[in-house]
This record gives C-alpha cells, sequence and structure tokens, in this order.
C-alpha cells in the first residue's frame, strides 16, 4: 500500500509539471504500464486526475479544489510570525502585521523595538486608514469603487502636520502606493516616527495582511527607513511564498 501511494504522488508531481501519457509514466516510474494504470484509474475515479482524447494525463478538478483550500487553512499570522521575529532581531525595530477587517486595518500580531522607544500600536486595534502604512497598504489593494467609498466616508484626524486631511489627497497616495508597491507613514501618525509597509499575498494574488516597521527619527531619519525597504520587501515576499504566491501566477499550491 505505502509503495502504491508514494508512486501515486510521484505521478501526482509529474502531472504538475506537464501532460504525460500512460507510457512516459510507467517508463518515468519503471513499472509496468499495468501497474500505472490501475493507479491512474483510481485517481480518475476520485477526479485527482483526467485524460484527454490522446489519452494524455493531466491534473483534476479534486486536486485544484483541495488546493484552494488548503491556501485558505493557511493563517497569515502563524505563517508570517518566524518572519516577523527574524526582521525584528535584525532590525532590532517595531514591527507590525495587519489585515483588513470589516472595513478597518487591524493590528493582529507587533513585534516592539528591541532597545527604543515602544510605539503607541498595540494587537486588536484598529490603525488608522489615512496615516498609517499599513492602513495605505490594505486600502490600495482594494477595488477602485471601494477606495473611493472608503475616502469619503473616513474621518480625517489630523494627529500630526503631515497627516492628510482630504478624500482627494488620499486617494492619490492610495494610487502611488499601488504604483510603487509600499506605503509610507512620514511622521503622520506619529510625531518622530517614520513607518513603510508591505502588502502580503496569498496563492490567488490577493493582498491579505500588510507588514511594516516603525522607526523613531533619533534612530533613522526618513532617508534611511526608506533604505530599509528591500529587507521588509523580502520578509513579505517569504511570507506571501509560504501562503502560496508566486509572482506572475494567478494561482499558486
Amino acid at each position: 500500500m505505502s509503495q502504491s501511494l508514494s508512486r501515486a504522488l510521484v505521478i501526482l508531481g509529474m502531472l504538475g509539471e506537464e501532460t504525460r501519457s500512460l507510457d512516459q509514466l510507467a517508463t518515468a516510474l519503471d513499472v509496468h504500464k499495468t501497474t500505472v494504470l490501475r493507479l491512474l484509474r483510481t485517481m480518475e475515479a476520485d477526479r485527482f486526475v483526467q485524460h484527454d482524447a490522446e489519452h494524455k494525463y493531466v491534473l483534476g478538478s479534486r486536486f485544484f479544489e483541495l488546493a484552494n483550500r488548503a491556501l485558505e487553512q493557511r493563517d497569515v499570522r502563524t505563517v508570517a510570525r518566524p518572519h516577523l521575529a527574524a526582521l525584528n532581531i535584525s532590525t532590532g525595530q517595531t514591527i507590525h502585521l495587519a489585515t483588513f477587517e470589516s472595513g478597518e486595518a487591524v493590528y493582529i500580531d507587533k513585534f516592539d523595538a528591541t532597545q527604543s522607544v515602544r510605539m503607541y500600536s498595540r494587537i486588536g486595534k484598529p490603525a488608522p486608514l489615512h496615516c498609517t502604512a499599513v492602513g495605505k497598504v490594505l486600502v490600495s489593494a482594494r477595488p477602485r469603487a471601494e477606495q473611493i467609498d472608503i475616502a469619503h466616508r473616513i474621518e480625517y484626524s489630523r494627529f500630526t502636520e503631515r497627516t492628510i486631511d482630504t478624500p482627494e489627497r488620499y486617494l492619490a497616495e492610495l494610487q502611488l502606493v499601488a504604483d510603487q508597491g509600499f506605503a509610507e507613514d512620514h511622521e503622520e501618525h506619529e510625531s518622530f516616527v517614520n513607518c513603510v509597509g508591505v502588502p502580503i499575498r496569498n496563492g490567488t494574488g490577493e493582498t491579505v495582511a500588510a507588514v511594516s516597521m516603525s522607526v523613531p527619527d533619533m534612530l533613522l531619519d526618513h532617508a534611511q527607513v526608506l533604505g530599509t525597504l528591500p529587507e521588509i520587501v523580502d520578509v513579505a515576499a517569504a511570507i506571501s511564498a509560504d501562503l502560496g504566491w508566486k509572482p506572475g501566477s494567478e494561482t499558486q499550491l
């Protein structure tokens, strides 16, 4: 039984790369065609594989159903945590993870700076959409019509002199974030604090979270914080890859 299971898994892996004929599969496995055919028929009955008119085998619909469920079951906080911890250790700065829930950007994880002053943010607390890097990243990923609706219904509380205060400025900022692939909070939410945020995507390419790093300017000035962007982008890409995302593909396992 274990040998049959092993062969079936090898077949699925091969079909994930390209279509194969019965002869090709038998040759690759170095077994008789009847053995491979028996496995294929079993998997075909459960929709894990299917064959076309030329008797070339491909992955079946059941396989993709399970793949999509597997992607949905991956909890972004659990997947992201070791990556965020490593970023926190390497930079020594405050790291946030946020998701878009019920029209708000909500912090779902946080690693405090190892030495500098702690940020006001806390897990479970909403982040202002108009003046935080995570808020801008998450809203910029929404459909444009929804962005416009959000821009005209949120309150533009002014936290600092740099805080965005009109729907027009906010929508322009969201377009900039979408174009450049990251967001800034340049002393907009807290005076003397700069922040950069990057999207995290799942296997379908949907932005499901945002990771950010916040730094008081007594430690790093605005330009220096922007200089850390490649490291944050790399972390976001690693988390996204663990969630099944691959650049250039709409759906990945």
